[in-house]
């Protein structure tokens, strides 16, 4: 899988946790396309880090792989499939 279908399937999977849309796209890094999203919006770090939290929360899930408890930081080993 290359980078670019990483973001594109990250962009689809938000969709699942009924994520909006300019939030998906500020994560990703997309310029804002509307007049509203271009002068009007602006999301804090917190806002994008929760929905961030969520998306990546669904996709663990998902994937049968088990979430890090609240507060726990670190890197762990994933079995291979």
């Amino acid at each position: 899988m290359t980078i670019h279908g990483l973001r594109r399937s990250f962009g689809t999977l938000s969709e699942w946790v009924e994520c909006p849309v300019g939030v998906v796209a500020q994560i990703m890094g997309h310029k804002p396309s509307a007049i509203a999203e271009k002068h009007y919006r602006r999301r804090p770090l917190d806002l994008l880090r929760l929905w961030h939290v969520k998306i990546e929360a669904w996709i663990l899930e998902q994937a049968g792989i088990e979430q890090p408890a609240a507060g726990e930081t670190g890197l762990r080993v994933v079995k291979k499939a």
